[in-house]
């Protein structure tokens, strides 16, 4: 018989058949098995659920890639791995730190316009992170944020200072709401000068102003921006110290 890399033709064709087997019955099985933990595992993804999500994966595509893997193992760690799941998922609910501890609390990362560094150190969000997260809300100047919070999902939520919410439609007497853009000019104690440059500033006004907010050194500075009537905002690296919000999860 013909051979290839000491594999015959019928050998080949045999694991082909196989693996298309496998296929065949591992993925009506993965869609009962999804079904039956929930659709929280598909969208939300915490944390647990997604080291569930990656387990199966290895699983079936071991199975898959691999036809020397018995079968029938296979499926019962399938079936297993969606149990636990569903059993911890239950846990979750009826023991709150339980729940707490396998999703992750939420994670205050602004408050009252200033960051919360030590909160982004722990989760290893860095301001690139927030304020792109923050866009994606539509919210272009930190100043405006009330408070800012990363789910257990990763995803941000973010409450507005009262008077910076977008007014209902039958509140504004048909004029349009303008949102404002702030610009970046110090990020983590460097100064952007280019940002600056666009705004039609320089180092010696940006220093001035710093000044007149009692801050002389710029590396104290974690975050500053202007707006576009160029007054500047700034969050120190002691932002810390400033008041917090009790998070109930």
């Amino acid at each position: 018989m013909l051979k290839r890399k000491g594999v015959t033709a019928v050998e080949l064709i045999g694991d082909l058949m196989k693996v298309m087997l496998r296929i065949v019955t591992i993925m009506p099985l993965m869609l009962l098995v999804t079904l039956f933990m929930g659709k929280r595992s598909i969208g939300e993804l915490p944390v647990f659920d997604f080291l569930v999500i990656l387990t199966l994966g290895s699983v079936v595509g071991a199975d898959i890639a691999d036809p020397e893997i018995h079968h029938l193992p296979t499926v019962g760690a399938i079936i297993g791995i969606a149990l636990l799941q569903k059993i911890i998922a239950w846990w979750k609910i009826k023991n709150r730190k339980v729940g707490g501890f396998l999703s992750f609390e939420p994670t205050l990362v602004i408050y009252e316009g200033q960051f919360h560094i030590h909160n982004m150190r722990k989760i290893s969000y860095s301001i690139d992170n927030v304020l792109q997260m923050l866009r994606q809300k539509d919210v272009f100047r930190v100043e405006d944020v009330h408070f800012a919070l990363v789910e257990a999902n990763g995803d941000m939520s973010v409450k507005l200072k009262p008077e910076k919410e977008a007014m209902k439609v039958e509140h504004n007497n048909g004029s349009p709401v303008r949102n404002a853009v702030e610009f970046p000019v110090i990020i983590d104690g460097l100064i952007q000068k280019e940002a600056l440059h666009y705004k039609g500033l320089n180092e010696a006004w940006l220093r001035e102003e710093l000044l007149k907010q009692k801050i002389a050194d710029v590396k104290e500075v974690f975050y500053a921006a202007v707006n576009e009537q160029n007054r500047l905002h700034v969050c120190l690296r002691t932002s810390d110290k400033t008041e917090t919000l009790p998070i109930f999860h």
